[in-house]
Order: C-alpha cells, then sequence, then structure tokens
C-alpha cells in the first residue's frame, strides 16, 4: 500500500491495478475573535456575555443604563429614576410606606400611612405630642397635653373639656358643663308662685314640661349622683312659716315633673325635694320685685 501527498491541482499518477494508491489534499480556514451574543464586543472583553441580541451595549459589552439602577435601558420603564433609589424588575422605584419619597432614599421607610413628611422622608410633628401632621386631627395642641390616637387631647368623660383641665372629669354623658367641666346647675328661674302660695302657676307648669328633657339630660340614670329640687321663700312672714313653704314648694315640682315626663320617673328615687326658707335670697327683700325672685325652686345635681 502506498500513499502520496499530492498537492491540489496535480495529476494523479497511474499505477499497475494490483496496487492501492492515496491521495492527501490539506485546505486551511481562518477564524476572527469570538463574540457570542452578537453584542460587538469580544467574549474576553464582554462583561454581559448573555445580552439580549439587538440591545445596545457600552464599551463593556453591558446594555446602556441611562440612570444607573441595574435595569437596562432596553427593559427600564422608569429610565430617570432618582440616584440611589431602590427599584423592581421593571427599573420603577419602590416606595414601601407610600410617603412618597423612594426606598433607598427614605430615611425613614416606616412612616404611618398619611403623614406628611420631609425630603428624607420623615415624618414631622409640629405641635410635639407624638402624633405626626398629616394624621394628627388636632395639629395645634398645647404642650403637654395628653392625646389620643389622633392628636387631640383626651378627653375622658366627653363633655368637650381636656383632662387636664377639667375639674369633674366623671361628668356624666350628654351634660351640660361649665368651663371647668363641672356640671352646670340649672336654676328654675320660670318656677313662680304666688304670694303665700305653693301652687304652680300656668307660667311655670309650662316651663317645667320643656324643662323636663334638660333634666333627664343632666343626669346620668345610671349614676349615683341624686337630683335635689330646693325651694326658697321670700322674707316676708314667720321663718318656721317659710321653712314650710319652701318645701311644699319643692314638693309641687317635684310631683308635677314625675307626672309630665315619663323619662324622669327612672329618678324618681333620686329626686328630692328640699326646703330652705328664706335663706340664700338671690335678690333683696326689701322690693316686690326682688321678693319675687326669691320666691323659686332651683334644680341641683349633687355628686356622691
Amino acid at each position: 500500500t502506498r500513499a502520496f501527498l499530492n498537492p491540489v491541482g496535480a495529476d494523479l499518477p497511474q499505477k499497475s491495478l494490483n496496487s492501492t494508491e492515496w491521495t492527501a489534499g490539506l485546505s486551511f480556514f481562518l477564524w476572527g475573535p469570538k463574540d457570542s451574543d452578537g453584542d460587538g464586543v469580544e467574549d474576553r472583553n464582554d462583561l454581559c456575555p448573555d445580552t439580549p441580541k439587538g440591545v445596545v451595549v457600552d464599551s463593556t459589552g453591558c446594555p446602556l443604563d441611562a440612570d444607573m439602577d441595574g435595569v437596562g435601558d432596553y427593559m427600564d420603564q422608569c429610565p430617570n429614576t432618582p440616584r440611589g433609589a431602590t427599584v423592581d424588575d421593571t427599573g420603577c422605584p419602590l416606595d414601601s410606606d407610600e410617603d412618597g419619597v423612594f426606598d433607598g432614599l427614605d430615611q425613614c421607610p416606616d412612616t404611618p400611612k398619611g403623614a406628611e413628611v420631609d425630603g428624607n422622608g420623615c415624618p414631622s410633628d409640629r405641635d410635639g405630642d407624638g402624633v405626626f401632621f398629616g394624621i394628627d386631627l388636632c395639629p395645634g395642641t398645647p404642650p403637654g397635653i395628653a392625646v389620643d390616637a389622633t392628636g387631640c387631647p383626651l378627653d375622658s368623660d366627653g363633655d368637650g373639656v381636656f383632662d387636664t383641665v377639667d375639674a369633674c372629669p366623671d361628668t356624666p354623658a350628654g351634660a351640660r358643663v361649665d368651663e371647668r367641666g363641672c356640671l352646670v346647675q340649672l336654676e328654675l328661674v320660670n318656677v313662680e308662685f304666688e304670694f303665700n302660695s305653693f301652687q304652680l302657676t300656668r307660667a311655670a307648669r309650662d316651663y317645667l314640661t320643656e324643662l323636663a328633657g334638660q333634666i333627664v339630660q343632666q343626669a346620668d340614670p345610671e349614676g349615683t349622683g341624686r337630683l335635689e329640687l330646693r325651694g326658697f321663700t321670700d322674707s316676708v312672714g314667720a321663718e318656721a312659716y317659710n321653712q314650710r313653704l319652701s318645701e311644699r314648694r319643692a314638693e309641687a315640682v317635684r310631683d308635677f315633673l314625675l307626672t309630665t315626663s315619663m323619662e324622669l320617673e327612672q329618678f324618681v328615687n333620686r329626686l328630692d325635694a328640699v326646703g330652705y326658707g328664706e335663706a340664700n335670697p338671690v335678690a333683696t327683700n326689701d322690693t316686690e320685685e326682688g321678693r319675687a325672685r326669691n320666691r323659686r325652686v332651683e334644680l341641683h345635681i349633687v355628686q356622691p
């Protein structure tokens, strides 16, 4: 067996039929540097060798990222994200506490919803009560006043007077109070009596009918305080006589109220009628006008 190295294009020699002859030809091909992702940057220099076809890359072979958020421009749905903000897979900034300041830039990332924040994402508390501005329903609370979760001063008995200045913090619900938070004492100024009489006038009966509802509001039906009707007279006559007359006047008002208002029946065991005679005048007894004012009945709510 013989073999010949035959240059390309040379004629093959003819030999006898009983011989086996071989020929061989050599061909040579040259290849350029490898670029697997076809982005124009050689693999040996490509820092992002798997860039999708057609994506514009920089000199390192990585997709362009104008806002430098780690998401290439070709897939960045928020291409102008502020530097340093944390973004999602689409290149859009995250804002976990929804305060308008992006995560990564937010120095107070757990701000309660609705709170007003500064440029750093931190809430402000203008009145210093511990409740952030924006969710503080009473943003002008004076310093040192205890507040509830809404930032409003505590008012335990709901009378409209803050606990810190309420001299009567356990006022019954719905009761009318003064600026100190204490019950307003109702004076039955229109309950008039004729001289030397404990009979109610027509005007007095009309007034008491209207007043019955107010009296119910002034006292808690489930409370322990007592309602005291206090009868008074002028100074004309004997002191003992006036004492008994004042008691009858208070009793007359009590009986009328209980028969007029079904709501007041719940106070029957707490509604007292007391006579004070000619004591505690509210006007001079030297004039008819003054004496008429002194012939009166007052209602007081007496705390236990």
